[in-house]
């Protein structure tokens, strides 16, 4: 008994001490795990304090000359909103607190646009960059930090590759800090100098380059971090350029240089988030460019797109799950389409429509400032303006809502379960009601509406007598 008792004890020891073996082991791997935790943590935290000595400013004072356009070039559409917005996107998430807009060119339309928080300065003469950045360092007088120089016309650019030039710019310590891009076609754009220890020594503008300069394929995407008070020194130096009579805020570079200024470059991976936006065939090349970034996301959220180089959504659309999008689909700004949806091909979503699940709109539909409830189905040669439509309603061909009368839009109001034959007119202000029809070719004229349950025919539309 004794022996089978000594037995029992030494087990129990020995799982004893393996149990605390294992609690030792998983402690040690915790701690660690919190130290790395911790330092990570750290990490962000100073992260975050260099970020917050920052000053961002943004240069949207040009006008359209090469655009030939009435409108300020900042206000030009991109997949449906004015490309300022993307840069004024791209400062509130990188949560840069100071801010300046410098404007110019119909001001009073551009400054519309801006958040409140953004100060706002007026380049009355618009004479180049370096004379812009000048009009707004009196709103920076007590600051000490980095200047981040954005621009109105550069809408493609990335929150990440901007975190990244600024994460350099501060790490290192530098007096400017430039964000470059490599292309065989540099047309257009200034060249990087470089010494022949390889280091930035200026930037020379496509126009003042000589040939052997052309053929430099680094540019400069004009996007730049300063150390403010080397930026406000180099200033002082910048001349008038000689053709244009302008002052280049690239010059400073070439300055600071010669001033044994560190100065360093961020190459961006993609050239396109590089496209300055200065003419109409940039203009449709950057709206290319973006329609597939909103594109592509929309299909890693699980809509299916079957041709996305035939398919225009703008910018903020919201598409639900295992929706569908077929080909020459236009869908404009602020619309919302919910799950298991079916769109086009040829539809037209235009402003302030909102589609519930399951509903199909066909080819050759017009929706705008309407809201179609559940599986409505709306499958060709329709036009559907200031509607409200109910759940499970049948919208026959080549049905129309006339939803204007010359002053003002009116309301057309379809309840649930209602079958709108094809051909039918319906003239706002009307209501059809629940379960109700109307006949092929019915024109329901205004505030003649059509009781639930009811069927309607002819022109105007009259009630359908029941057949003994």
């Amino acid at each position: 008994m004794g022996t089978r008792r000594a037995k029992i004890d030494k087990v129990y020891e020995d799982t004893c001490e393996k149990e605390i073996g294992v609690v030792a082991s998983n402690e040690r791997v915790s701690l660690q795990g919190l130290n790395e935790e911790a330092k990570g943590y750290l990490s962000e935290i100073k992260g975050k304090a260099r970020m917050k000595n920052i000053a961002c400013i943004i240069l949207a004072a040009g006008k359209s000359t090469r655009m030939r356009s009435d409108l300020p070039k900042v206000l030009h559409p991109l997949c449906g909103r004015p490309m300022l917005s993307y840069v004024l996107d791209l400062v509130d998430v990188l949560r840069i607190k100071k801010v300046i807009a410098i404007l110019g060119h119909k001001r009073q339309d551009v400054k519309i646009l801006l958040k409140p928080g953004i100060k706002v300065v007026i380049q009355k003469r618009l004479l180049g960059t370096a004379n812009a950045i000048k009009t707004a360092l009196p709103l920076l007088r007590n600051f000490k930090g980095t200047v981040l120089v954005l621009y109105a016309d550069n809408p493609l650019l990335k929150k990440d590759t901007i975190r990244k030039l600024l994460e350099h710019h501060l790490k290192n310590n530098l007096d400017a800090t430039l964000l470059t891009a490599k292309t065989d076609k540099p047309t257009g754009y200034g060249r990087v100098l470089r010494d022949k220890y390889a280091s930035i020594s200026g930037i020379v503008e496509e126009k003042d380059a000589d040939d052997f300069q052309k053929d430099i394929q680094e540019i400069n995407t004009g996007i730049i971090c300063f150390n403010k008070d080397k930026l406000v020194e180099a200033l002082r130096y910048v001349k008038a350029n000689n053709r244009k009579k302008e002052y280049y805020l690239t010059d400073t570079i070439g300055i600071l240089y010669k001033k044994g200024g560190l100065i360093d470059s961020v190459k961006i991976a993609d050239v396109n988030e590089a496209l300055g936006i200065n003419s109409r065939q940039d203009l449709a090349k950057g709206n290319s460019i973006m329609q597939h970034r909103i594109n592509a996301e929309l299909m890693q959220k699980g809509v299916t797109i079957i041709d996305p180089d035939s398919t225009f959504i703008s910018y903020g659309t919201q598409v639900g799950r295992d929706s569908t999008i077929y080909p020459f689909t236009v869908i404009e700004r602020d619309v919302k389409i919910g799950r298991h949806c079916f769109i086009g091909p040829f539809a037209h979503l235009r402003e302030g429509s909102r589609l519930q699940d399951d509903i199909v709109v066909g080819n050759f539909v017009e929706i705008v400032r309407s809201k179609l409830s559940r599986r409505t189905l709306v499958k060709h040669f329709s036009y559907l303006g200031d509607s409200q439509i109910g759940h499970s309603v049948n919208i026959g061909a080549g049905t129309v809502t006339a939803n204007f009368d010359g002053r003002k839009k009116n309301i057309t109001v379809i309840k649930d379960k209602a079958f709108i034959g094809s051909d039918t007119v319906l003239v706002a202000p009307v209501k059809v009601g629940k379960s109700a029809r109307t006949g092929a070719g019915t024109v329901v004229v205004k505030n003649k509406n059509v009781p639930n349950g009811a069927t309607v025919v002819g022109v105007p539309a009259r009630p359908l007598k029941k057949v003994a």
